[in-house]
């Protein structure tokens, strides 16, 4: 079975830090790009950061430019979500997901093929 399996979440104070990692199964992903997203009670799944499939090109949301780095490790088939200065706003579920064009700045759900369980990440004020 294909998965992608996210862990790392958890309860953070405000100003805290917390690594995500989404690990590969079941197939490889090292030539796909890799995108985080979130969703907050109530609101749509957004878009947080993406990485391309060799690593050389990586985007974000507005919102976590300079706070968040995604990165990317292919021989693990596995990549990092690093999450620094949290604000009780960055409160979601955090997915993963893995598209086959590997490269291009991909914002939208539909970009993606695959997706991870997702999860939770709490930052208390």
């Amino acid at each position: 079975q294909v998965q992608l399996v996210e862990s790392g979440g958890g309860l953070v104070q405000a100003g805290g830090s917390l690594r995500l990692s989404c690990a590969a199964s079941g197939r490889t992903f090292s030539t796909y790009g890799k995108g985080w997203f979130r969703q907050a009670p109530g609101k749509e799944r957004e878009f947080v950061a993406r990485i391309s499939w060799s690593g050389g090109t990586t985007f974000y949301a507005a919102s976590v430019k300079g706070r968040f780095t995604i990165s990317r490790d292919n021989v693990k088939d596995t990549v990092y979500l690093q999450m620094n200065s949290l604000k009780p706003e960055d409160t979601a579920v955090y997915y993963c997901a893995a598209d086959q064009s590997g490269i291009g700045d991909k914002r939208k759900v539909y970009d993606y093929e695959y997706w991870g369980q997702g999860t939770q990440v709490t930052v208390s004020s």
